[in-house]
């Protein structure tokens, strides 16, 4: 076993092919992204918008329910629902947006590294990033995060390179174009910070590297008009379509959501920095040698180490300003986080290496060599079972899916029949029952007030609702409308999805019989002949 950790890290950082690098990285992150069922409500709820844009044919309108949907941009669906249609409608294809934002940032940082340090930082660097329990987690998680720490990732190294180049006077436009254009895919992924974090870092670094006179350059007005070229046209799009879109999407959930405090998950301003430290298990001790003045200041890497801590730090304190944290949010510090400690710990095994030379003339430097990569071999083997073993306790606790109960209520469904949630919107269940009609949706929609205080499933349909009134009318139902539609509906079956205790404000639910449950649902299957039994029904029939 020592033998097998000491060769395959030793081969590892031998690597000349940067294409095996990225492929061993492309298959670690993506292996286990099918193993589990979507988890609620983020990853029901974006695999589910890109589902219905495929399965819709209008791939510029997100949807929830059929209800436009502009929490945010299009990257994501667009990417979620190409894959959808190239490799089946199924958990793994799902996940792979997510998958493709975690590669563009092992990419970015494995190819600049490489430039401007060494094939063996890069390639350690990267294995240390793949293996880190948090960015492994990101990666096979479908929601937006990852997409755009992705994006932000390549778009500073892009723009630190064609900085780094445009001060030695080599050509730097396409570097600098590179740059602007994953900017701009990062808006279309989450928004503003697609451009204003990447560009807020990559200037606090020029001003700490004092090189004011490279900013004119860098502001190059072709470079704004290729960014506006690929950013803008969907913005403008969706203005010109639903009015009052650019203010809901840029002026709402950029600046109001930053300040606001009613949002979910309230942390103190240092939640961020104990993330990180278990985030990045078992690499975390050595950051204390990556913070160290002496390492930082170095004048052989000044520059790379440099911009690293800037873009780390940034990420940091952007992030841990509002009041409401998630986890996700800092996933664009763990590159930078992931060059540091790679720097330092290969930094260290290389003091080990002169140290055993100097020690015994040279007759040391096998066995040192060996040792060094036992010691990788074991780090990257201790890393790797974190994350696996992080997945399977996702795998052993989470039960918010719908997949287990759908597979059961599939063999007696059609798509044709219509499905009621009552007081609960079920994101993942269109995407594993895959139903022709939008779901109606039962629950207090006169309650404004008591909407807007949650953010939470309700806010967000009838947000959305708010940019089609009529589509509203027709998915969101108010208890009392409920019956009404009911009796009206002349299709085979109904299929009522709730929780047992909310039947008893519906006085017909208790009598029927349940036709599926697990420890979170109840199924009720009401077909024509249960629908014309109901007192409700008869006494709306003449003659009933």
């Amino acid at each position: 076993m020592k033998h097998v950790l000491s060769a395959v890290a030793a081969s590892l950082l031998e690597a000349r092919s940067k294409f095996l690098v990225l492929l061993l990285c492309a298959a670690w992150l993506a292996m286990l992204a099918g193993t589990r069922s979507l988890m609620l409500p983020d990853e029901g709820r974006y695999i589910g918008v890109a589902w219905a844009m495929l399965s819709s044919g209008d791939w510029l309108t997100p949807t929830l329910d059929g209800l436009p949907y502009f929490h945010k941009p299009p990257l994501f669906y667009w990417l979620t629902g190409l894959s959808l249609k190239l490799f089946g409608v199924n958990d793994w294809a799902g996940r792979l947006a997510s998958v493709l934002g975690a590669l563009v940032a092992v990419g970015g940082l494995f190819f600049f590294v490489r430039r401007y340090a060494e094939q063996r930082l890069a390639t350690l660097a990267v294995a240390v990033l793949v293996t880190q329990p948090m960015f492994f987690a990101g990666a096979q998680y479908a929601n937006l995060d990852m997409l755009v720490a992705g994006m932000i990732s390549a778009t500073i190294v892009c723009g630190a390179s064609a900085i780094l180049r445009l001060a030695s006077g080599r050509s730097y436009r396409p570097a600098l174009a590179a740059a602007y254009v994953f900017a701009a895919l990062g808006v279309l992924a989450k928004g503003l910070i697609g451009f204003v974090l990447p560009g807020a870092i990559l200037l606090a670094w020029l001003l700490l590297r004092k090189r004011y006179r490279l900013i004119p350059a860098l502001l190059s007005p072709p470079m704004i008009g290729l960014f506006f070229a690929v950013a803008a046209p969907w913005f403008v799009w969706m203005q010109i379509l639903y009015s009052g879109f650019w203010d809901y999407f840029f002026v709402y959930h950029h600046f109001q959501r930053f300040s606001q405090t009613g949002f979910s998950n309230a942390q103190p301003f240092w939640f961020y920095v104990p993330v990180l430290l278990l985030g990045a298990l078992p690499w975390s001790p050595w950051i204390v040698r990556a913070c160290s003045w002496k390492f930082l200041v170095d004048p052989e890497r000044v520059e790379i180490r440099s911009l690293m801590l800037v873009w780390m730090l940034g990420i940091l304190v952007f992030f841990s300003l509002p009041n409401s944290k998630l986890l996700g949010y800092v996933l664009p510090a763990l590159p930078p986080l992931a060059f540091l400690i790679a720097d330092a710990l290969l930094g260290w095994l290389q003091q080990r290496k002169e140290a055993a030379t100097d020690g015994a003339e040279g007759q040391e430097q096998q066995p040192s060599r060996a040792e060094r990569s036992l010691y990788l071999g074991g780090s990257l083997l201790l890393a790797g079972s974190l994350c696996v073993s992080l997945i399977a306790l996702v795998l052993v606790f989470d039960s918010t899916s719908t997949r287990s109960l759908s597979k059961q209520v599939a063999p007696l469904y059609s798509p044709d029949e219509q499905i009621v949630m009552i007081d609960e919107y079920e994101y993942d269940l269109p995407f594993y029952l895959r139903p022709e009609k939008d779901v109606w949706v039962v629950s207090g929609w006169q309650d404004v007030a008591a909407i807007a205080a949650h953010d939470n499933w309700r806010k967000e349909l009838y947000d959305a609702g708010r940019f089609d009134s009529e589509k509203m009318r027709a998915v969101l139902l108010l208890p009392g409308e409920f019956v009404a539609r009911l009796c009206a509906y002349t299709g085979a079956s109904l299929w009522v999805w709730g929780k047992t205790a909310q039947a008893q404000r519906y006085a017909f639910l208790p009598a029927q019989a349940i036709a599926f449950a697990d420890e979170k649902r109840t199924v009720w299957r009401l077909d024509a002949e249960q629908r014309r039994q109901l007192k409700d029904c008869q006494a709306a029939t003449p003659g009933g």
